[in-house]
């Protein structure tokens, strides 16, 4: 199933029940006196945070999501039942906006786990004809309907919870960086896009993001990374994956850089560490002269090769030493 990390839902709370005009009939008294019950309340709407980051992808199907209606009242004064709540349940990290309806414009986020926060509220029941009896009103023949719940189109966006994340151009080494520093199973492969999809690993704890290629232009739509710039935003710290193959590495460097400040100036504030990846196929010489280049720039750099294990180690070390600092 597609990774889904936006989406539009129609909701609906549950409508109240009706009340109800009941008499009360006793063994040789008929219509001794009103008894008929309330309507129960409808089902308000709940949004729930879980763990799985693919979640929503089970509600591209899903026209609405819907509360129970609460059940009309009864003789003998009985109330009817309330409506059973309903969740909308989403990923944790999920962005909750609502844009039609009486609470347009409120939002919601969900950072934790079990979280729930109630975004919708069910109609109120209506009342029987037993709530109107009075001293002068003995036979009351009125009841109300039940009110309509609320309803509204809301837009879910996933923006992943991230210790760090990994960025860069396609073939940077990103997915291949990930899982030797972590248990993930990230796709890799010898060609542009390999990534579809943000993928998480864990690494003494610490979460890491690996986030599509971004490529220039990516800020206007092209390419596949700008969908998910999104999920740099929650990230303490960003490392920026530049492979030892490019030609101009400065420049790579600031194709990305330009796409980051397009898509949003926060995330330029971010804390940035240039990893400098593929370094077994790169001379002394031109591994001594990236690194400088970058560190005179005042950016703390790092090297790495997936294919050497001596230098994943190392680089274990370094990046949980610059996470503890944060």
């Amino acid at each position: 199933m597609a990774f889904v990390d936006e989406i539009t839902l129609r909701v609906q709370a549950g409508a109240g029940g009706d009340g109800v005009v009941r008499w009360l009939h006793e063994k040789g008294k008929e219509f001794s006196g009103p008894a008929g019950g309330n309507g129960g309340n409808g089902g308000d709407v709940y949004a729930a945070a879980v763990r799985d980051m693919s979640h929503l992808s089970v509600y591209r199907s899903n026209s609405v999501i819907a509360a129970e209606n609460g059940k009309d009242g009864g003789n003998k004064s009985k109330h009817g039942a309330n409506g059973v709540d309903t969740d909308v349940v989403v990923p944790i990290g999920s962005l909750l906006t609502i844009v039609s309806g009486a609470r347009k414009g409120r939002t919601y986020e969900l950072l934790k786990e079990g979280e729930r926060i109630k975004i919708l509220f069910g109609g109120r029941g209506g009342l029987g004809n037993e709530y109107f009896k009075g001293s002068r009103n003995t036979r009351p023949k009125q009841c109300t309907p039940g009110k309509i719940g609320e309803a509204a189109e809301v837009k879910v966006e996933l923006r992943l919870i991230a210790d760090a994340g990994l960025i860069g151009m396609p073939n940077a080494g990103k997915s291949s960086l990930l899982n030797a520093l972590t248990a993930a199973h990230a796709k890799v492969g010898a060609y542009k896009f390999t990534t579809l999809e943000p993928n998480l690993g864990e690494l003494y704890g610490y979460i890491l993001a690996d986030i599509p290629g971004l490529i220039e232009g990516a800020s206007e739509g092209k390419g596949l990374g700008h969908k998910f710039l999104r999920h740099i935003a929650r990230t303490k710290i960003i490392f920026h994956c530049i492979s030892l193959e490019n030609e101009d590495m400065h420049h790579a460097h600031e194709i990305v850089r330009t796409e980051l400040s397009a898509h949003s100036a926060e995330l330029m504030t971010k804390q940035e560490i240039v990893v400098l990846t593929k370094k077994d196929i790169a001379t002394p010489q031109v591994l001594s002269k990236a690194k400088k280049e970058f560190e005179n720039m005042g950016i703390p750099t790092l090297v790495v090769s997936v294919l050497e294990p001596s230098s994943i180690s190392a680089f274990k070390k370094e990046v949980v030493k610059v996470l503890k600092a944060l």
